[in-house]
């Protein structure tokens, strides 16, 4: 990865709690720092192979002027999403928003807020062991593909599986989705957990017959132990029928945890 800084933009625009603040301009000043990929220009010295620093200019400028926030916390995280939606080689951007004339009543410098998004490739299961089982693994998949910030990259074959846990007597249809996202974790959970209920999913009782189930198997080179999330997947490495398909799309990714291929688990 390579570093590309953009210091010093400087837009005037209406952001903050203040009624004054709403309607009179004010000076921001935005830094933004790039990690990409340059490798392609370094080897053409081709403009088009990197990020554009002029469009990254008007990206935030726009953003800012076109909108209007009481936190530069959220103007900066906004900024940082146009920015690395913008370009494909990006794999993360930190925005910096100044404020230089916070209405703060006391003698300072300088307030600012830094913003990162990156983008990391994520390895879903899908499962469904009631109903209509092909037509709830389709629906998850077409819901993520619509979804803002996600895009979907590979779709493992579905195969049908016995029921794991004890609990559930249907067999099952599983697979699996490699999908892209400037999402967190936490953000993406929200939104897999809305896909299932949309897809008739109801908890009950653990590990029962389900309409839809997706997990999150692994995001990007992530370990996450919060209460409701774990990544990657507490079990997944002794479940057959999430690795069958992870080895079909994903056979070279290596675990955070074991170190080890999916291919060779």
């Amino acid at each position: 990865m390579s570093a590309i800084n953009i210091k010093g933009v400087k837009v005037s625009a209406c952001h903050g709690v203040l009624e004054s603040e709403k309607c009179e301009p004010q000076p921001f000043v935005f830094d933004v720092a790039i990690d990409c990929d340059i490798s392609n220009a370094v080897s053409t010295d081709d403009v088009d192979k990197t990020v554009n620093y002029a469009e990254v200019c008007t990206i935030v400028t726009n953003y800012c002027k076109q909108n209007s926030f009481n936190l530069i916390e959220r103007l900066a995280h906004g900024a940082a999403v146009k920015v690395v939606q913008a370009f494909p080689i990006i794999k993360s951007v930190e925005v910096t928003v100044h404020k230089p004339h916070a209405p703060i009543p006391h003698p300072f410098d300088d307030v600012s807020v830094t913003a990162k998004v990156e983008r990391n490739e994520v390895v879903l299961s899908l499962g469904s062991s009631q109903g209509d089982r092909q037509g709830a693994l389709n629906f998850a998949v077409d819901r993520l593909k619509k979804c803002d910030g996600v895009e979907v990259l590979k779709v493992s074959s579905f195969i049908q599986t016995a029921p794991y846990g004890g609990v559930a007597k249907n067999t099952f249809l599983n697979g699996a989705v490699l999908v892209s996202t400037i999402l967190s974790p936490e953000e993406l959970l929200k939104v897999i957990h809305k896909i299932e209920e949309e897809g008739g999913r109801v908890r009950t009782q653990r590990w029962a017959d389900r309409t839809l189930d997706i997990d999150i198997v692994f995001f990007g080179n992530k370990i996450v132990e919060e209460t409701g999330l774990c990544i990657p997947h507490p079990d997944y490495k002794n479940r057959d029928f999430v690795l069958t398909p992870l080895k079909e799309i994903v056979p070279d990714f290596v675990c955070p945890l074991t170190h080890k291929r999916v291919a060779d688990l």
